[in-house]
């Protein structure tokens, strides 16, 4: 079951708030406090239908990953679970907001719980199209 009352740092959530559709944007992951981005950093696709939010992820510490869940808004409540170059298998939840930067770009803001049971805070960027 999605959480949905994970807190969100509205201090850490940069840019426009805006309420769009995520199908077809693909992110990379520019900051973390659980892990260190690498040289080549996780890459997310991202889909949605209709408020129905699903995608995959992989790179730097990610072997393969998955998540799904619902947007609302500029809001989205999301489940994960992926497997790490370590071996660990790793699942959580996540709440993330959704906003436009300055030069057009989406930035995504997921808070979430860590393993430690500390609020979390990951910034994604939407990858320009080339």
């Amino acid at each position: 079951m999605i959480q949905a009352n994970i807190a969100v740092d509205n201090s850490a959530v940069e840019g426009e708030r805006v309420d769009v559709s995520l199908n077809n944007v693909v992110f990379e992951m520019v900051t973390s406090t659980t892990s260190v981005v690498a040289a080549e950093p996780t890459l997310f696709r991202y889909f949605e239908n209709e408020g129905v939010v699903w995608g995959d992820y992989t790179g730097d510490t990610v072997i393969e990953g998955r998540f799904s869940g619902i947007r609302e808004g500029d809001t989205l409540h999301m489940s994960y679970n992926h497997r790490s170059k370590n071996g660990n298998l790793v699942h959580g939840n996540d709440t993330t907001i959704v906003s436009r930067q300055a030069d057009g770009l989406l930035r995504l803001t997921e808070f979430y719980v860590g393993a430690n049971g500390e609020p979390q805070l990951s910034v994604c960027r939407e990858v320009a199209a080339k």
